[in-house]
């Protein structure tokens, strides 16, 4: 699995044109179909999705284009997503959250438990990504607790890369946390 551009055009051309590399082996990825359809749920409607896939040409493993608003075996926008950890940061219940963001608690559950059972991994790799790329990086001072300093450290790291690349801006912190995770940022297995 690859996480690329949200802009299906762009992706096809980096393709066709050589632009994308085996994230195992470093070779040319090249086109090989297309992976199933799916819908994915967004703050303001239904998104369509349906991934290309890619071969690469030197080891031969096919992997999935995953554009950078979805997060991997996820149904919903890494936006809301995003949402929903913030609000838990900020010592919202997962009923409140679920109730806000329109969503079945069961699944907002999930999505807290995932993420609380990773949270120092999630903090020291964003910490990292932070201090690595930041000017001048100011460190998130500790918040409540271990999981809002994961969700400090996401947003810190996103405000530093967006201080040395003002093009970042455009993008939201929970897709750049999916660009870095390559959209396992709740999957079972962590980059």
């Amino acid at each position: 699995m690859v996480t690329v551009v949200a802009n299906a055009a762009e992706v096809e051309n980096q393709l066709v044109g050589a632009g994308l590399v085996c994230p195992d082996c470093g070779g040319l990825l090249a086109p090989w179909g297309w992976a199933r359809a799916r819908v994915l749920r967004g703050d303001s409607g239904p998104v369509a999705v349906r991934p290309r896939r890619a071969r690469c040409g030197d080891c031969g493993v096919s992997h999935v284009l995953l554009p950078v608003f979805a997060l991997l075996r996820r149904a919903d926008l890494a936006e809301v997503i995003g949402a929903a950890l913030v609000l838990k940061a900020r010592g919202a219940g997962a009923r409140a959250i679920a109730a806000g963001l329109g969503r079945a608690a069961e699944t907002v559950r999930g999505w807290l438990r995932r993420f609380a059972a990773r949270v120092e991994a999630v903090r020291v790799c964003f910490t990292v990504l932070l201090v690595d790329t930041g000017i001048e990086p100011v460190l998130p001072s500790p918040a409540q607790g271990a999981f809002a300093d994961a969700v400090s450290a996401v947003l810190g790291a996103w405000a530093a890369a967006r201080s040395r690349w003002p093009g970042i801006g455009e993008v939201s912190p929970w897709r750049m946390a999916c660009a870095v995770t390559r959209g396992r940022l709740l999957a079972p297995s962590w980059p």
